[in-house]
């Protein structure tokens, strides 16, 4: 037995929330609360179906709808093109809708429910990094609408009730829309002042809302003070604060993560040179996370750049920011690039061909863990460096270049080996299945006020729910 498998077996077992399942016929005859989470990302568009028994505060997943976003029609005439994935393929408004609503229906269709069951829709999209700033961001989700709407959502189920009658009379006796209203505070934390600051930050607010629900089923109190980092095809998330009885978001994360993996898988030569992801390798792989693999990884952390976030930038890791915005709100940014907005790509294929070259797709895999184990590390270094975080912060990791393989493991193993002295992997780092889609349904909850007291998301950790500091907070806002 080599000595990283010895030292995987004495090494602490990462908190790993997955999704319980529960049929879609199910969830409706027991009235639980249906939400869809809609999202066009870089590489995959879902559509991921929670039925939340909101007696309980615990959500299931019912169905997950899952297509490839480069299969997107391509724009015809007179169609205007208002941005594109990270590889390069172009949307419009038109073709989003249409791929958001097929896979909406089909979703709905395979859970055997009917749209009419489905009580609210939350729109997300990762895709930001072919947007020329922040604020075209906006375009997407006006699509996304479009396309729930060609789907038969009505427009009142995906915005927030201004009255309990707003809300259908099952769940009615769960929200608290009579003592507190919906502020934009999602799970107690504060959106950023102002206007959007990176691109990405609506994708950051779900995944820390997600990551806070998932977290429910571990034993980890993922509340604030917490760092949520997803490992989409960009990266995103967020830092927050203790304070009561909201905390601030002083950082938010940005720039590349599963593309980063994506470049590497590339290098096999079995998938598509331009478009092919890691997601279409074989995944019945045992990852080879030897020497070797880490040597590979550190090699293509060469090129990885990781940081605060320049003032003078206007992209990093091809991702729209406004540093300068950012400042004056009071937060800083993280970023992750290769190069100069992705320039370096090519290189990490090449380490990628090495590897599958010498110890074809095990060793290859291997390499992408150690890469994504690294990243984990020199993220929480340079959180820790800005001052955003310390031993009371709370740590969750989602996106599908983050929980898959060996990563948890590796990631706790390097984690307790780094920062010990801060945190017990086993205690304060978490890692969650589908946060985004958690984050949809969660935000749902927070938008129509239907809220768990007995089993909190808001506040800090160790602490009691935070409804009485809310409504006395809403009470001096209103009189101010």
């Amino acid at each position: 037995m080599g000595l990283l498998s010895r030292l995987f077996r004495r090494g602490p077992r990462p908190q790993i929330a997955e999704s319980e399942k529960v049929t879609g016929p199910a969830a409706v005859s027991r009235n639980y609360y249906i939400v869809a989470s809609v999202e066009l990302g870089n590489t995959t568009t879902k559509c991921i179906l929670t039925a939340t028994d909101l007696k309980e505060g615990v959500t299931y997943l019912i169905h997950k709808e899952v297509r490839m976003t480069r299969d997107v029609r391509p724009p015809r005439t007179g169609e205007e093109v208002f941005g594109e994935t990270v590889w390069g393929v172009k949307l419009t408004r038109e073709a989003v809708a249409e791929l958001v609503a097929d896979t909406l229906k089909s979703a709905v269709r395979s859970a055997n429910i009917r749209i009419e069951d489905v009580h609210f829709v939350v729109r997300s999209t990762g895709v930001t990094a072919g947007f020329a700033s922040p604020e075209e961001v906006g375009e997407m989700i006006k699509a996304l609408a479009d396309g729930c709407l060609k789907a038969g959502i009505p427009p009142k189920r995906m915005t927030a009730a201004m009255s309990k009658e707003s809300i259908p009379e099952p769940f009615r006796e769960y929200s608290l829309i009579d003592k507190v209203y919906f502020d934009g505070a999602v799970t107690g934390v504060k959106p950023p002042a102002g206007k959007e600051i990176v691109a990405n930050e609506m994708e950051g607010e779900l995944v820390m809302a997600g990551i806070k629900a998932g977290a429910k089923s571990t034993k980890v109190d993922f509340r604030n003070p917490c760092m949520a980092i997803d490992y989409g095809t960009t990266l995103a998330g967020r830092i927050t604060n203790d304070e009561l009885p909201y905390a601030d978001t002083i950082g938010n994360l940005c720039g590349l993560a599963g593309a980063i993996m994506d470049a590497i898988a590339r290098g096999c030569g079995e998938i598509d040179e331009e478009t092919g992801c890691a997601l279409d390798l074989p995944q019945d792989v045992e990852p080879d996370v030897g020497e070797k693999a880490r040597e590979l990884a550190e090699e293509a952390h060469e090129y990885i750049d990781i940081r605060e976030v320049p003032r003078s930038a206007k992209r990093f890791g091809t991702v729209p920011v406004d540093p300068k915005r950012a400042k004056k709100a009071g937060l800083k940014l993280i970023g992750c690039d290769v190069g100069e907005n992705g320039s370096d790509l090519p290189e990490l294929t090449e380490i990628g061909r090495e590897a599958y070259e010498e110890g074809g797709y095990e060793l290859l895999f291997g390499v992408l863990d150690w890469t994504a184990a690294l990243m984990a590390k020199r993220l929480i270094e340079t959180a820790l460096d800005l001052d955003l975080i310390d031993e009371n912060t709370a740590i969750g990791i989602t996106g599908r270049a983050g929980i898959t393989g060996k990563k948890p493991e590796l990631i706790c193993r390097i984690i307790q080996e780094e920062f010990g002295d801060y945190w017990d992997p086993e205690e304060d780092v978490v890692f969650v299945d589908d946060g985004l889609a958690r984050g949809a349904a969660t935000m749902a909850r927070c938008m129509n006020c239907l809220g768990t007291p007995d089993n909190p998301l808001g506040g800090n950790r160790g602490g009691g729910c935070i409804l009485g500091l809310r409504v006395k907070h809403q009470r001096k806002e209103k009189a101010s």
